[in-house]
């Protein structure tokens, strides 16, 4: 069917549905109904369609009733469902009563709404979800609905373009939220307006609601109560113009008709004299906030006699002295009485992202930059930007939560970018902190890069040049590339050095860090558990925990597990990774790092003859049957493979491979059963000296037990080149030609009357490398010094296999070894505590106490680059909290305001303050530090930072 037949069937079907209304349709014409209306009018939407707000609950109430005719399932319903389709309730049992009238009463604000000055006179709760709380209705879908069952109240909302793009649309659930301040009369008024309409909208509806003419007002942005721009430019949209929710709009009443307004801010009466409060922005423009769209330029100071040097120069201080008065100063402030005490609602396990806003909110260079005009820094041709609406977003929410008054901020506009640059973030699922605050960090600098060509560099590798002049000259080249604010207060630098495990080739370079992320780690050594089995027949498995140095390499690992069952020199280690009862991989690389061993895993270790020219290793995988289906079965792995070495001629005779399986099998048998000598030979096989065939030395204790015993025949299968399986308990004598086989894999099928003659509990029930067990609560309170995370972070250690370092010697991938050492340190050192350890099957938090510095964070001997007389002390003014577990924990953050020297407590919404021995705790996760200001070192700023770094130090 095509759109204007499905568009022709709808409306058919509202005029039958209307005629009808009356006589009451059935559940099943009302689903069918408002199916094809509803999807006929969302493949129509256009910008200005009309969408309603349904309460969440009624909608499910009236999907159940018209769903209670159809078939149930066994799929349940999700909440929030809004299935047309035919699904049943989540119980499955359908609900024939019939929904009486909608209410929406549990949408609606207690509060006062702005009757009169908003579209519907109804005003909704700040914190609805769609989803959760209501579903949206295209207008057609609502009238018939309304028309069927009454009730109400209608909530009418407006389809805006979204996006860049004009096909990008979205419901404007929220409008703005506008003050209107009329002076000199001093009359107020609320008003909600969509943030597409226009400045010529607005100052219609002020005109309207004020009882003023056209000719006689005009309006101003008057964020934080200062004029930061005359709003004269009719046609542009109140988005465009940087219009935040509940923001104050002053309207202007004029004297008379003749006075005249000029754009810089000065209000000019036909007396010749100023209006005080508006000179005042020109008389003293270091005080007055340029807003970030709509604000005053640089040009337009420079037109009245101040020149673009000057307004660079006029920066705004942080923290103010003069921050008591409310209305005469906009720099940003700390005092509590004006701003930085405003919360975020939490949209829906939103925590993470609100903490890590609020900490970056509040480091004072960022709320600084963001408070003056930046929009002439945004990179709008970033093609690894995010055009700007990242920065854009992020600095409007600074705006908002720096403003006077304590009303909590919603942050849905910057979570929806969130959600458009990084999907990851999307939806209302808790994430890592970390995580956003590394991309925020990330898309901030990309988007505010004042680098918009970026030139081709070639960093050579020093080669013996002293590391002062690689460091100057790797720096330079991120600065021609990497310029942003967020380079210029949060960037260092660390030298890092890999060494060949081969050749000892050297190679030296100095790479840019946003952040540093340190191991929470108590000691160097880490305990193992691995089970050893041998292959001749002379012992049962056992299990040995070993202890190896925690940045170790697999070779450490072998010599451990030697040491601890006594291997002989002509014996050796095979230590593999069993995993779904198979081998998954051979440990052999004597360079790989110990890291790449999780504690989750399973190690067998296997001694075996140490390995002639011409020997395969034979893998033994056991396999038993299990029920598929009520009809079939199926043989299945279980348990943990053997491995044996096997002497590989191009032909080895199957009755040879039959005795290397049961001599290795021979610990396994059961007391008291016994085999003899007239068994069936289609049966049983007699065992051989495993010497003849090279698998290994026999227990001589064992094997003159087992001399004339004759032993159960297996019923084995080698599966050949071909991925054939060919039977060996056929007899002794097969050829078997294995030439063209790197190891030998043959399966032995378990039946029942076989695991009867066995004890294989001891193939099963593989122990995990490292068992977490119930945290103690020593465990939990036993103080890990900061210092000492930084120590093990810069420790030497091998590459993970991942991250493999091409040795230009060697002229091969090596796993190298690399240290690294902090060179040059940012204004803002952000350090992340690695809670966090993830692995296949486990996700394990470190509920460690680290004991971190509040005050005099020295890191002077970690430094490097000895050549700088800066201070290298660091205060700590904000950080992180997660309690909780993996995925259900909960975040805040602390965070010091400088002005008042006191610090808060940031959870959502809430803010209440603490007593600084309280900041620390086992919950710290991510760590703000600032650069301490000495008296010798003067306030420098991250501009005066800029320009030292872009030229080199001096010796």
């Amino acid at each position: 069917m095509t759109e204007v037949e499905t568009a022709s069937a709808a409306a058919t079907g509202i005029a039958m549905a209307t005629e009808k209304a009356a006589k009451e349709l059935s559940p099943e014409e009302e689903r069918v109904l408002i199916r094809d209306i509803a999807l006929t009018a969302e493949a129509n939407t256009k910008e200005g369609d009309s969408f309603f707000l349904i309460t969440q609950k009624w909608w499910q109430h009236w999907i159940d009733y018209v769903n209670q005719d159809q078939q149930p399932n066994n799929s349940n319903n999700n909440e929030g469902s809004s299935s047309l389709s035919g699904n049943s309730d989540s119980n499955g049992v359908g609900i024939s009563k019939r929904p009486s009238g909608i209410d929406n009463s549990d949408l609606i604000s207690d509060g006062p709404a702005e009757d009169a000055n908003s579209d519907d006179g109804v005003e909704i709760h700040d914190t609805l979800l769609e989803g959760r709380d209501y579903v949206l209705l295209p207008q057609q879908v609502w009238n018939l609905l309304y028309s069927w069952y009454g009730g109400g109240p209608a909530l009418s909302r407006k389809v805006i373009n979204s996006g860049l793009s004009q096909t990008e649309f979205a419901v404007e659930v929220y409008p703005l939220r506008l003050q209107l301040l009329v002076t000199p009369k001093g009359d107020r008024s609320t008003i909600r307006i969509s943030k597409k309409e226009t400045i010529g909208e607005l100052h219609r509806r002020a005109c309207e609601i004020f009882h003023l003419n056209l000719e006689q007002v005009c309006i101003w942005d008057y964020y934080g109560h200062r004029k930061h721009a005359l709003m004269n430019d009719m046609d542009k949209t109140l988005d465009d113009a940087n219009i935040q929710m509940d923001q104050d709009i002053l309207v202007e009443v004029l004297n008379n008709v003749n006075d005249t307004v000029v754009t810089d801010g000065t209000s000019i009466i036909d007396n010749g004299f100023a209006d005080k409060e508006a000179t005042s922005v020109l008389l003293e423009p270091s005080k007055s906030s340029l807003s970030i769209a709509g604000g005053l330029s640089a040009n337009k100071i420079a037109s009245k006699g101040y020149s673009a040097e000057q307004l660079q120069n006029q920066t705004l201080g942080y923290p103010s002295k003069e921050s008591d008065n409310n209305f005469g100063n906009s720099g940003v402030s700390t005092r509590g009485t004006f701003g930085g005490l405003t919360g975020l609602l939490n949209l829906g396990n939103t925590c993470f992202m609100n903490s890590a806003i609020q900490c970056l909110v509040h480091t004072p260079e960022f709320a600084r930059y963001f408070r003056e005009d930046y929009h002439q820094e945004i990179n709008w041709q970033n093609p690894l930007g995010m055009v700007g609406e990242l920065a854009l977003a992020f600095g409007e929410l600074l705006r908002k939560l720096w403003a006077p008054g304590r009303t909590p901020v919603a942050p849905r506009p910057f979570k929806a970018k969130l959600a458009r640059f990084a999907p990851q973030f999307s939806g209302y699922n808790q994430h890592d902190s970390q995580e956003l605050l590394a991309f925020l960090l990330d898309g901030l600098h990309e988007d505010l890069n004042r680098v918009k060509h970026k030139p081709y560099v070639n960093s050579r590798d020093a080669d013996g040049r002293p590391d002062e002049e690689v460091a100057d000259e790797y720096w330079a080249n991120h600065i021609a590339r990497n310029d942003s604010i967020i380079v210029d207060v949060c960037q260092g630098q660390y030298k890092s050095t890999l060494v060949c495990p081969v050749c000892n080739k050297v190679s030296v370079t100095f790479d840019p860090f946003m952040y540093l992320s340190l191991p929470l780690q108590f000691a160097t050594t880490r305990s193992m558990t691995i089970t050893i089995f041998t292959c001749d027949g002379s012992a049962l498995p056992s299990t040995c925990t070993i202890t190896v140095p925690k940045q170790g390499r697999y070779r450490d690992l072998i010599q451990a597990v030697s040491n601890c069952c006594s291997l002989k020199q002509t014996e050796e280690i095979k230590l593999v990774e069993i995993r779904n009862h198979l081998i998954h991989r051979f440990l052999d690389d004597s360079f790989v790092s110990l890291s790449t061993i999780k504690d989750d895993d399973h190690l067998a270790a296997y001694k075996i003859q140490k390995s002639a020219k011409g020997n395969v290793l034979l893998q033994l995988i056991h396999r038993r049957q299990e029920q598929e289906t009520s009809d079939a079965q199926r043989w299945k792995p279980f348990g943990t493979p053997l491995v044996s070495s096997l002497s590989c001629d191009d032909v080895i005779r199957s009755g040879v491979i039959q005795t290397i399986v049961q001599t290795m099998l021979t610990p396994l048998l059961k007391e008291g059963i016994e085999y003899s000598d007239d068994s069936d030979p289609s049966t049983s096989g007699m065992a051989r000296d495993p010497s003849d065939h090279g698998s290994g030395e026999v227990d001589t204790n064992r094997a003159s037990t087992s001399i004339n015993k004759v032993l159960p025949k297996l019923p084995l299968q080698l599966v050949d080149e071909s991925k054939t399986c060919i039977d060996l308990s056929a007899g002794d004598e097969k050829a078997i030609n294995l030439s063209a086989m790197s190891h030998v894999v043959v399966y032995l099928d378990w039946k029942s009357k076989l695991l009867e003659k066995y004890n294989i509990n001891y193939l099963e029930n593989l122990p995990e490398v490292f068992k977490y067990g119930p945290i103690t609560k020593k465990a939990r309170t036993e103080p890990l010094s900061l210092y000492t995370c930084l120590e093990a972070f810069l420790r030497e250690e091998p590459l993970v296999p991942e991250d493999m370092w091409y040795c230009p010697q060697c002229k091969e991938q090596r796993q190298a070894s690399k240290k690294l050492d902090l060179w040059r340190l940012p204004e803002v050192l952000v350090i992340h505590l690695k809670r966090f350890s993830y692995s296949r099957s486990m996700k394990h938090k470190v509920e460690t106490f680290v004991n971190f510095p509040i005050h005099d964070f020295d890191l002077t001997n970690y430094v490097a680059d000895k050549r700088s007389s800066r201070s290298q002390l660091y205060e700590l003014y904000a950080l992180t909290n997660h309690y909780g577990g993996m995925g259900s924990g909960h975040y805040t953050a602390h965070i010091k305001l400088l002005d008042e020297n006191k610090w808060y407590n940031f959870d959502d919404s809430h803010i209440s303050p603490i007593n600084e021995e309280d900041v620390k705790s086992a919950a710290a996760y991510v760590l703000f530090y600032r650069r301490a200001k000495s008296d010798t070192s003067g306030t420098s700023s991250a501009g005066s930072r800029r320009a030292r770094d872009k030229t080199s130090y001096k010796h």
